[in-house]
């Protein structure tokens, strides 16, 4: 029996009906892919998380030589909770040529295109090999793709360039910022509310920690480097998720504080995090202290991207400028696993179908014409490399 062949857009509504919020396993959608790539004669290696309850796939296209080019796309998506959609998230739906559904824009499309052209990749005579890496937990501090590097840098012959299929409107783009997540605790004692002075609040000093995070913020904000072209061309900071106290009338034993931070390529990447640490030693724990010794403050990094800088990447734009046809490259203020690629020494880009401005949003959608535009990114970069020596 023949192998399934289906259109890319086909390809799409498979990947987005299975529900990979990051907080949800992702094998299902994985063991499809990997079905789907078995019943077409190639294998697949998957690389687990250490629970077993997450996979990487690693698929290769073509000779085992050196210079190929991996399409690397993450698998998980950011949750729909509380957000007002006109259509069901996970059930692609199409109107006035835009493609709803949560993980269209960010990111399935890219990895859905590469799914479905396989056929045409088996056939184009590859001289150089295409290797699909697939990726868990990216919306979570990309902490899936350090194993998949890891592997790949193991199992694979050196490759020429990566490219990071995420939502560019298929520019490419050579710079991104570095991205570090942080966790802060705030440990107090808990006192009934009448009777402030036998306790300490963590719900408090946590919003004096926010307040501090706010007037830093400002600084640099006030500080922006005129030699890069980023909007916004200074570092960032962001506070996501607090969580804290157990009832109005009780001084808040615990206060979790969920933050984080983008540096401009080339920037100070410890900064942020050393002023705030500072700020904690040196003001805030004295301060809960003198109310009662017992108070404590934690802080964890939760994660950590490497940025990427255009002078490193050369190669890998040279080539994806190739096969967009575009004459330009662009950075960009968010991180992406590039980083963790290009640190392993491989020239990496992002260049994908799909506006990041669609990216976590509700009515999450990307144009038919992006299909189609990265459609023709894949068929040239297959002539490419039906032509290495």
């Amino acid at each position: 029996m023949a192998a399934e062949v289906v259109s890319s857009i086909e390809m799409l509504r498979r990947l987005v009906a299975f529900d990979t919020t990051s907080r949800n396993s992702n094998l299902a959608l994985i063991e499809h892919v990997r079905a789907y790539l078995d019943a077409h004669g190639v294998g697949s290696t998957l690389v687990p998380n250490e629970e077993g309850t997450k996979a990487n796939l690693h698929a290769s296209i073509g000779p085992d030589v050196e210079g190929g080019v991996v399409l690397s796309g993450h698998t998980d998506v950011v949750p729909v909770d509380g957000q007002p959609w006109d259509t069901d998230p996970w059930t692609l739906a199409e109107k006035d040529g835009r493609l709803h559904g949560r993980g269209t824009a960010d990111m399935k499309a890219f990895s859905a295109v590469a799914l479905a052209l396989l056929p045409e990749f088996q056939r184009a005579g590859l001289k150089v090999p295409v290797h699909l890496a697939l990726s868990y937990d990216e919306e979570v501090g990309c902490l899936g793709a350090h194993g998949l590097v890891e592997h790949l840098m193991r199992h694979v012959r050196r490759p020429r360039a990566v490219i990071i299929g995420e939502p560019t409107m298929m520019g490419v783009v050579n710079a991104q910022n570095s991205g570090g997540g942080l966790i802060t605790t705030f440990t107090g004692v808990e006192a009934h509310s009448s009777m402030t002075h036998l306790g300490v609040s963590a719900v408090h000093f946590a919003g004096d920690f926010i307040h501090f995070l706010n007037g830093l913020q400002d600084e640099l904000a006030a500080r922006p480097r005129p030699d890069i072209d980023m909007v916004p061309a200074h570092t960032t900071i962001n506070v996501g998720v607090i969580h804290g106290g157990t009832a109005g009338n009780i001084l808040a034993r615990e206060c979790v504080v969920n933050w984080g931070y983008r540096t401009l390529p080339g920037g100070d990447v410890s900064e942020v995090q050393s002023r705030a640490e500072a700020f904690i030693a040196q003001t805030l724990l004295p301060a809960m202290r003198r109310r009662h010794p017992d108070a404590d403050i934690t802080t964890r990094r939760r994660s950590f991207v490497p940025g990427i800088k255009p002078e490193e990447n050369q190669e890998a734009e040279a080539l994806a400028l190739q096969w967009t046809g575009g004459n330009r490259t662009y950075a960009v203020p968010y991180a992406t696993e590039a980083g963790i690629f290009r640190a392993a020494g491989i020239p990496t880009v992002i260049c994908g179908p799909g506006d990041i401005a669609q990216a976590h949003q509700p009515n999450e959608f990307i144009l038919k014409s992006q299909i189609e535009a990265c459609e023709s990114f894949m068929r040239r970069l297959m002539a490419w490399g039906a032509r290495q020596a």
